[in-house]
């Protein structure tokens, strides 16, 4: 009998002691940390923390600009000792300055040229590319134009081409009103401009110089809003935060096919075609060994939410956490 007992307590240890022990590889994985976003190693710097100090300087593209200017502001609240400047001098303008060692981050609608990579390569300006969102370029007309809320590509070809004879609306339909067409659209040192130029007369250098260039996309938004025959086009984000005083273009790639307006859910699934795009900034190799810009950036390509307030659209969590990984792989190679 005490035999018997014996074997029974031993079996009854045995129990718990399986009990206790099989929470204890649950409870160690609850105690992991948790992921950095999209599953990669974001970088850590002293700034996570908050108190860095120092300066950035930003400048080009108004289409980033609004990015830069939300992601900015967001940053400096933790980091008031951190003065970061942006400025507008559309994607071309930031290039010369960021040639010209004149800003450490430059914003762009477009790629760099190869003739702004020699003028970098001649000035000894090494760079990190880093995509941040995606745009669709919107055509926008005065809410009172009922006539051209659907174009083709040739038909804003025929208005925009650097050998166009298009004064009026009925030039390009007979149907449409013949009334002279004021025109709005991005100065030549946008990278809107070059990439507006590109996907509809076919090349750069192609477009007509009989429109009201600007830089800056408000005077677009309120020379449209005020004219019924006036058309322009900027980025989507000036389209949403003005869509009560604007009208949206839908666009078609040629005749016969369906006409599709920009969104999020369109420039995504690429059926707003050509003009979806997307957004860059540019940060010098130089810059990116000081720790407020390591953070900044850092900071930039975790906010994806931010990309989202600014009325543009994130990329999704891979293509998020492709570029946090390429920027903690820079970061290591500018500290070298």
């Amino acid at each position: 009998m005490p035999m018997k007992r014996s074997f029974a307590l031993m079996t009854l240890f045995s129990i718990l002691a399986l009990g206790c022990g099989g929470d204890t590889t649950a409870t160690k994985k609850e105690q992991k940390p948790a992921p950095a976003p999209q599953g990669k190693t974001a970088v850590e710097t002293p700034a996570n923390k908050g108190g860095m100090k120092g300066e950035i300087k930003a400048d080009g593209s108004s289409t980033v600009l609004l990015i830069s200017q939300a992601v900015a502001s967001e940053y400096t609240k933790a980091n008031p000792n951190v003065k970061i400047s942006v400025g507008r001098s559309g994607t071309g303008g930031g290039f010369k300055k960021f040639a010209a060692g004149e800003i450490d981050i430059s914003n762009a609608s477009r790629p760099i040229k190869a003739e702004e990579k020699a003028s970098c390569t001649k000035n000894g300006i090494e760079f990190f590319e880093f995509q941040v969102a995606w745009d669709g370029l919107s055509i926008v007309i005065n809410k009172e134009n009922t006539w051209a809320k659907n174009m083709t590509v040739a038909q804003l070809k025929s208005m925009w081409d650097k050998d166009s004879k298009v004064e009026n609306w009925s030039d390009v339909d007979p149907t449409w009103p013949k009334e002279k067409i004021k025109l709005f659209g991005a100065g030549t040192d946008s990278g809107t401009f070059d990439f507006f130029t590109e996907v509809i007369n076919g090349k750069s250098g192609q477009s007509r110089t009989t429109y009201q260039p600007t830089e800056d996309d408000n005077v677009t938004v309120n020379g449209v809003a005020k004219d019924k025959f006036a058309l322009g086009y900027f980025g989507l984000a000036y389209y949403e935060e003005n869509k009560e005083k604007l009208g949206i273009v839908s666009v078609a790639k040629k005749e016969g096919d369906k006409f599709v307006s920009p969104s999020e859910a369109t420039v995504m699934d690429k059926t707003y075609s050509p003009l979806s795009r997307p957004l860059y900034i540019y940060v010098k190799k130089s810059s990116l060994k000081r720790p407020e810009v390591q953070d900044f950036m850092t900071f930039f390509l975790r906010r994806n939410d931010l990309i989202s307030q600014a009325k543009y659209i994130k990329m999704d969590a891979l293509m998020q956490a492709d570029e946090q990984e390429k920027l903690a792989k820079a970061i290591k190679e500018a500290g070298q």
